[in-house]
């Protein structure tokens, strides 16, 4: 085992694991999780959150388990624009698959064996009639029979159960006040109690990774307005992930905080993506995930956690937690996830028409991409909008990464006289030079 590794890991999951202490999530993941044989081990990482005070509720899926059960009474599964029609014999089979997944679901969170994930888990399972549901009826001429959709969720029962230290567990199965059973679409009943709930996560585990386009890269985040755009495309979302991107997308509409989708297939994901900054999956939200912005009083202990291994290193000046305060309102902040994770300052010099660029910093884990480039331009922008002609810069090491943006060499002198004074010779930096266009 690699301790330091361990140890930092551990270390830095301590603020989600603060984080998420008593919060609700919602959790769906579909039959064909069910069926897979490492199931348990998703079941051990669900056990996990409930151990660390999460308040947990269950919504699983019965889809190839309905079909397996129509091969085997020799009848064939009959869908319309992905929706079941189910009749008579395919309820018999919603029946028999729901109550048979619910009892091995709970055989599996009752396990407390020593030597075992689950050791001394002691867990309690709540499912009972919270999903109340209504005939889906008939659609371009199709008559749905026995398939529903959900009318309204026992959002006072299921928080009684929470309240108990109950992990709850929801099928796919609805029933009406007339005492009918309803097959539904278990990203519905999911989506459905996560609203009524106003959970703080919708978490939602599909069978593949979120990608746009063929071969397309995991998409890490997404803004609700983004997530719509894509699924209106023609070459937007892999097919296998709109189902679950449509249920995120109307969960944060309509007050869900937060829907990640993750491909359960990964070991672990569960755990990544809420323990790690970056998690593994998509994150889906009404607000971006990280933004820019101008900082407050309260970055400061973020933009010092940032600045003071580099003022140790000689690689910047030092600055004082009170100068930092005094002078907040010339700072910009990247925010991830509540998070400082870079920052840069404008020193205005109006006597001069010029701005001093100060305090350019990332976070170690973040000075990949491009978020250097957007901090100086941003930057650059409010040095325009304020008047000034040119930015200069002060540096000691990165004059290279200036100078592939467009500043250029210069000396003491051509800085304003109010700088040339404070100028350091002892720390012999150099000066380079940007004029605004």
């Amino acid at each position: 085992m690699d301790i330091p590794a361990y140890v930092s890991w551990f270390r830095g999951a301590a603020p989600y694991i603060n984080a998420h202490r008593g919060k609700t999530f919602v959790i769906y993941f579909g039959g064909e999780a069910v069926a897979d044989e490492r199931f348990p081990t998703l079941l051990h990482d669900f056990a996990l959150l409930e151990s660390l005070g999460i308040r947990l509720v269950l919504v699983h899926g019965i889809r190839p388990q309905i079909d397996a059960r129509l091969a085997e009474r020799q009848q064939s599964a009959r869908y319309h624009a992905g929706l079941r029609i189910t009749d008579a014999a395919a309820l018999a089979c919603v029946k028999e698959a729901a109550g048979t997944v619910r009892v091995e679901i709970e055989a599996l969170l009752s396990m407390g064996l020593p030597n075992s994930p689950m050791a001394g888990a002691r867990l309690r399972v709540a499912s009972g009639n919270f999903v109340t549901a209504r005939p889906l009826g008939v659609r371009d001429g199709i008559d749905y029979q026995h398939t529903g959709e959900v009318r309204r969720i026992d959002a006072t029962g299921i928080r009684a159960a929470l309240d108990r230290g109950d992990i709850v567990l929801l099928s796919a199965v609805g029933y009406s006040p007339t005492g009918e059973i309803f097959n539904l679409r278990s990203e519905e009943v999911a989506t459905a109690a996560a609203i009524a709930l106003q959970a703080d996560k919708l978490l939602l585990l599909g069978e593949e990774d979120c990608t746009a386009g063929t071969g397309g890269k995991l998409i890490r985040q997404l803004t609700t307005d983004e997530a719509n755009r894509l699924l209106a495309a023609e070459q937007g979302l892999n097919t296998g992930v709109r189902p679950d991107i449509e249920a995120a997308t109307r969960a944060c509409t309509q007050g869900v905080a937060r829907a990640h989708y993750l491909n359960w297939r990964v070991d672990g994901a569960l755990l990544m993506e809420l323990f790690t900054r970056d998690g593994v999956g998509t994150l889906i939200s009404q607000a971006p995930f990280e933004t820019m912005r101008p900082a407050r009083v309260g970055d400061v202990p973020g933009i010092l956690d940032l600045i003071v291994p580099l003022e140790r290193q000689g690689v910047l000046v030092t600055r004082s937690r009170e100068r930092l305060e005094s002078g907040i309102g010339d700072y910009l902040v990247i925010e991830r996830d509540g998070t400082v994770i870079g920052c840069a300052a404008l020193h205005a010099h109006p006597e001069a028409g010029m701005g001093e660029l100060a305090c350019l910093v990332l976070h170690p884990d973040y000075r990949r991409g491009e978020r250097g480039t957007r901090l100086l331009a941003h930057i650059e922008t409010l040095a325009t909008r304020s008047g000034l002609r040119r930015l200069f810069v002060l540096t000691t090491q990165t004059a290279h990464w200036f100078r592939e943006r467009g500043f250029e060499p210069a000396g003491v002198g051509d800085l304003p006289p109010s700088r040339q004074g404070a100028y350091n010779r002892q720390r012999n930096s150099k000066v380079l030079i940007k004029t605004l266009g």
